[in-house]
């Protein structure tokens, strides 16, 4: 899409509200500087936590743009050699010699227009910070192909959107203190925060048309887990070292649609994100405790899906900040 005047861009930004699809959480002025930054040609660095939609929000102004076209997707927090998935590799072949076969990196920096998502670049190798830095300055904006035989440098395309996602925070084990000279070359920085409960709820609710009463209240009783998790972690004296991320949530939720009850639903999902050590001083033994709270003493067999616990004629209404036990 060519912007051929700033009102041009104010236009587009007008009515970017109607791009914006239901399943994504990011409040209206969040994206609209995303939309605005996509069609700048700016670096953009998204962060939050595990889950929140970062990926997500790049992939859906894409969609809005109508740019799926000249969309790239490359996830640098599992790519295990960095050289060979942003620069290329080369192999021998009896007939022809030496042969560079060029990444699709490299194509997607060639496509004018384009959208290149890093997604979890917080988790990628430091070799392909390295390789990145030419690429994202605004004064180079080129990678070398030292792979190749004339070491060819491949400017970048013109109004090439780079998207980054990265999670930050203590609780992230897997990733890594970024660079800071990788850092300042991303010059729009979006922060989106979790999920809060209500907005998670009603998110899974839409995701998998979920209507049915007592499946709406054990989807209810999963995000007041996951809440619990998200407050404890915080907490000077936490009892857990992990959280349960919308991503947790969704899975769980997904097993509810199949048929799971919440039990099955906790083994699956639940209990393998939390530390087994410790027998009943674990992590685990703590979820499970919490878990129990949400499981009916009275009631059908066939009806396992209760809002809060009940015995006799008292409702025990579940607090997710409370502790288990």
């Amino acid at each position: 899409m060519k912007i051929k005047s700033p009102n041009s861009v104010k236009s587009i930004l007008e009515n970017c509200g109607e791009m914006k699809p239901p399943s994504l959480i990011i409040d209206d002025l969040k994206w609209r500087y995303l939309v605005r930054s996509v069609i700048r040609g700016k670096n953009i660095l998204i962060v939050g936590p595990t889950g929140c939609g970062k990926t997500l929000a790049a992939q859906s102004v894409a969609v809005g743009l109508k740019k799926e076209d000249r969309f790239f997707y490359f996830n640098l927090g599992s790519t295990q050699d960095a050289r060979s998935a942003l620069i290329g590799n080369t192999h021998f072949e009896k007939e022809t010699g030496t042969i560079f076969n060029e990444s699709t990196f490299v194509k997607a920096i060639r496509t004018e227009g384009a959208i290149i998502l890093l997604d979890e670049i917080s988790r990628a190798h430091p070799d392909a910070w390295n390789i990145l830095m030419t690429v994202l300055d605004d004064l180079q904006r080129y990678l070398r192909l030292d792979e190749k035989k004339d070491s060819e440098v491949v400017k970048v395309a013109k109004n090439v959107t780079f998207i980054a996602t990265a999670n930050v925070g203590n609780e992230y084990t897997a990733t890594r203190v970024m660079d800071r000279a990788l850092l300042n070359r991303f010059s729009v920085k979006i922060e989106m925060p979790p999920l809060d409960k209500k907005n998670e709820y009603d998110l899974l609710k839409n995701r998998f048309g979920i209507t049915n009463v007592d499946m709406l209240a054990l989807l209810n009783n999963i995000v007041e887990i996951a809440e619990h998790t998200r407050i404890n972690i915080r907490q000077e004296d936490a009892k857990l070292s992990n959280f349960l991320s919308t991503r947790n949530v969704s899975e769980a939720a997904e097993l509810l649609t199949d048929g799971f009850n919440l039990l099955e639903i906790a083994e699956n999902v639940i209990y393998p994100n939390f530390d087994d050590d410790g027998g009943t001083n674990s992590e685990r033994t703590y979820m499970k405790q919490l878990v129990q709270k949400y499981i009916p003493i009275s009631g059908t067999p066939d009806s396992p899906f209760f809002a809060n616990k009940t015995k006799g004629n008292t409702t025990v209404i579940i607090d997710p900040a409370a502790p288990p036990f």
